[in-house]
């Protein structure tokens, strides 16, 4: 028994593989053995080294108010530092014209000719002024599509524009190319090496599969000439590839990860689909969850085990929870953020001067539904961030306070996102107990918790040497 009582700070608990996990509102993690909570509970815990830890990492305090509660307050802060900086990533939406026809797209893109679908310099010159409203001293310009390349005068403007601004801001600024890679022309690429400019392509795996799901037979081809040709003009590391899982990925996870490696990455992002655009004509989508939490543990699997082979290589969705669970920092991601990365880290301005809160909510609008538009390029910054439509989004943005989400061991490291609650259960609040992406975000996350309960010896150096 303990000699004195102590107090109860703010923790939940859940158990995995055999064992109690408690998280405090700090994201600090304590593994346990079972019944730990219910002495906690009945003050029946004895000074041992599980008690000393559950006291300096505020889990209980001997004192009413903890004297290194300065501590806990300055730890806190920093997981939420995102929203000291405000806005900080900025998409421009150049074109929704495109030169594929990917089975799951998501931005709903039209022909290679379409007219009338296309970021005008009136427009750019407008979302770079809103751009630089945002009181974020570090901010980031990113081109999307469509394939933006196909535009590539409207965003060598929206380029200079931004450094003529910046040399009185003075802001960190960065530049992000979202591209397919087909048309990485010399001129593209000489906009690219002149400011700065990084590249993110896409890639789906093998030739067989890539080709599958642009709907073109030379498509892989293309991509990796597109690929080097980006390396040789920017840099080998200022080179990305997000890849997206089809239901027919779902059936590679091997292949996949292999062909990454293979093409030089250094990490990947595995990526479910989304259910915005061609993506919705999806049959199943209860099936594809399932099979794609399957998917994703295969394939992470075997990145560990090329990892202890030699062969160093990062799973980034694993590096970003690993992060929140093992570092006191907070992460730039915006769709595991809490209050939401919607309006708090990102806005978009779409090609036809509308502006969302994420790219998710102007995918939406392509099917005429409008919910998440804050209001046009020619409103006034005030009155997009902090306007009704912010105000309506902002009551349901934090998982803290939402029913399913508040009580739940590991919200702290995961988010909230009313965009896709709306999308997919037809409210900004959704319903925890049937949403697929709180399905699917918690199968991946209490499945690396159990890598480290169960293979801490093999695990945590790989952890570790991904920056967490």
């Amino acid at each position: 028994m303990t000699e004195q009582p102590y107090y109860l700070l703010p923790f939940d608990f859940t158990e995995i593989s055999g064992k109690e996990v408690l998280v405090n509102e700090l994201g600090d993690m304590i593994v346990s053995p079972k019944g730990t909570v219910q002495k906690i509970v009945d003050r029946s815990l004895p000074k041992n080294d599980l008690y000393k830890s559950l006291v300096s990492n505020f889990f209980i305090s001997e004192q009413i108010i903890p004297p290194l509660v300065e501590v806990y307050a300055e730890r806190l802060r920093e997981k939420k530092r995102f929203l000291e900086s405000w806005t900080g990533l900025h998409i421009f939406v150049m074109t929704l014209r495109c030169n594929q026809n990917c089975v799951y797209c998501q931005a709903s893109s039209q022909n290679e000719d379409s007219i009338g679908c296309s970021m005008n310099k009136e427009t750019m010159a407008k979302g770079v002024e809103l751009m630089f409203r945002s009181p974020s001293d570090s901010i980031t310009m990113e081109f999307q599509g469509g394939e933006p390349t196909l535009v590539p005068d409207v965003i060598e403007y929206g380029i200079q524009l931004a450094e003529e601004k910046n040399k009185t801001a003075n802001k960190d600024i960065h530049y992000v190319l979202c591209t397919n890679s087909i048309s990485l022309t010399d001129r593209m690429l000489e906009i690219c090496k002149k400011y700065g400019v990084v590249i993110s392509t896409s890639l789906d795996g093998p030739a067989f599969l890539h080709n599958a799901n642009r709907g073109k037979i030379d498509s892989y081809e293309k991509v990796v000439a597109g690929i080097a040709k980006g390396r040789e003009a920017v840099g080998h590391e200022k080179v990305s590839a997000l890849m997206t899982t089809s239901v027919e990925g779902l059936n590679y996870p091997i292949e996949i990860v292999d062909e990454y490696v293979k093409l030089g990455f250094r990490s990947m992002f595995l990526r479910a689909l989304n259910p915005y655009g061609l993506a919705t004509h999806n049959d199943n989508w209860s099936d594809y969850t399932n099979r794609f939490i399957e998917f994703y543990k295969k394939a992470f699997e075997h990145i560990l085990d090329l990892n202890r082979q030699g062969t160093y290589f990062v799973e980034e969705f694993a590096a970003i929870i690993l992060r929140k669970i093992l570092t006191p920092y907070c992460t730039g991601f915006v769709d595991l953020q809490s209050p939401a990365g919607v309006i708090n880290s990102v806005l978009v301005y779409n090609y036809d001067g509308g502006v969302y809160c994420s790219d998710e909510s102007r995918m939406l609008a392509e099917f005429n539904n409008y919910t998440f538009r804050l209001g046009s390029v020619n409103d006034r910054y005030e009155d997009l961030v902090f306007g009704k439509k912010a105000k309506e989004i902002a009551n349901v943005w934090a998982n803290e306070a939402l029913a399913g989400c508040s009580d739940c061991a590991i919200k702290q490291y995961c988010g909230a996102d009313p965009v896709r609650n709306y999308s997919t259960q037809g409210d900004m609040y959704g319903n925890r107990a049937t949403s697929l992406l709180c399905r699917k975000n918690k199968a991946i996350i209490e499945y690396l918790i159990s890598l480290m309960i169960e293979r801490p010896e093999e695990v945590m150096p790989i952890f570790r040497s991904w920056g967490a």
